[in-house]
């Protein structure tokens, strides 16, 4: 896990390509931007963009880029960002500038955190940074990645991955999910949700989500999950069952189940889990219980069961979490 607590801003360079997406383009420095240990502190992170050459590159939006770096930020940058495409060879035939390549290869052999959003994930593969990686990318261009790219171990089910040194996210959204998992990641939750707060988006959604769900007909607050998912969040600490959750929907289980899979993407036992562990996980980084206590407050139960789930999903015991966030003075 990273915790970059230094006083210089973590830098992190957006690399902009011919035919960026505007959204993507914009999205670290909104997220990023937002990061601080308190509202009236400086910023966690210092987001700067570039291109090939400090060159204007076009965007699908209809505007162009004018950078105020060249190749160069990637040299010093804690972090390299590349947005999605729409257009050019990295997505018509899994070619890229040789110099661009150079940079990426670089900036990630001297330990530089990489990242992608959406199709920027064809510029990294391109720049053989994905060779045997577990990797994502819009589910819309899954074919196509995986004919240009076979050696990479794509996954377009997920909404992103982190493989380490380098993580994916699939489209769009899923960018500010990404981000919001760094920002958590470096930082914990309460900063993690405190951008969210200001970005007006949801603080957690798991990276194993699916990529496309399903919803035909927009669902009433009358016939959808919504109102008994915060019920549930209210109610962690108790053994809430799924004839529960369905009963408070007014709703047989198997329709419950059905319904809310479909707004969420995971079975209710699996968002159950998620909102058990992100709790667990907020109380371990802000309050001194004992993690016996915090294992009843989520919801666990017992200390083992928080310690098998926990380090499933974060990677490390509940312990070793919380030195992290809080070291002993």
């Amino acid at each position: 896990m990273r915790n970059n607590r230094a006083m210089a801003p973590h830098r992190i360079a957006v690399l902009a390509l011919d035919g960026v997406v505007g959204l993507d383009l914009g999205t670290p420095a909104q997220v990023f931007g937002t990061a601080r240990t308190a509202d009236r502190n400086p910023p966690l992170y210092a987001v700067e963009t570039c291109t090939p050459g400090g060159r204007p590159v076009r965007s699908t939006a209809g505007f162009q880029v004018l950078p105020d770096h060249g190749l160069e930020l990637l040299d010093s940058a804690d972090t390299v960002l590349v947005p999605g495409i729409h257009d050019g060879p990295p997505l018509v035939d899994g070619t890229l500038d040789p110099e661009v390549a150079a940079a990426l290869r670089a900036a990630h052999d001297r330990g530089a955190r990489i990242m992608s959003i959406c199709t920027g994930a064809f510029v990294l593969a391109a720049a053989g940074l994905l060779d045997g990686r577990p990797a994502t990318t819009h589910w819309a261009y899954a074919d196509r990645f995986r004919r240009l790219h076979p050696g990479v171990a794509l996954d377009p089910d997920v909404l992103f991955l982190d493989d380490g040194e380098v993580l994916t996210s699939a489209g769009v959204a899923a960018g500010i999910d990404l981000c919001l998992h760094v920002i958590r990641t470096d930082h914990g939750s309460a900063v993690a949700n405190r951008s969210a707060r200001r970005c007006v988006v949801p603080p957690w959604r798991d990276g194993g989500q699916a990529q496309y769900i399903e919803r035909p007909v927009p669902r009433t607050a009358e016939t959808g999950t919504a109102a008994t998912r915060e019920w549930a969040r209210q109610r962690l600490h108790e053994p809430v069952a799924l004839p529960d959750l369905a009963a408070h929907a007014r709703m047989s289980v198997r329709t419950f189940t059905r319904h809310f899979r479909s707004e969420t993407g995971l079975s209710p036992a699996q968002w159950l889990l998620q909102q058990r562990t992100e709790h667990a996980r907020l109380l371990l980084e802000t309050t001194h219980l004992t993690v016996d206590q915090i294992a009843r407050h989520a919801g666990f139960g017992t200390t083992a069961a928080l310690r098998q789930h926990f380090h499933s999903r974060v990677g490390v015991a509940p312990t070793a979490y919380r030195r992290t966030f809080r070291p002993t003075p």
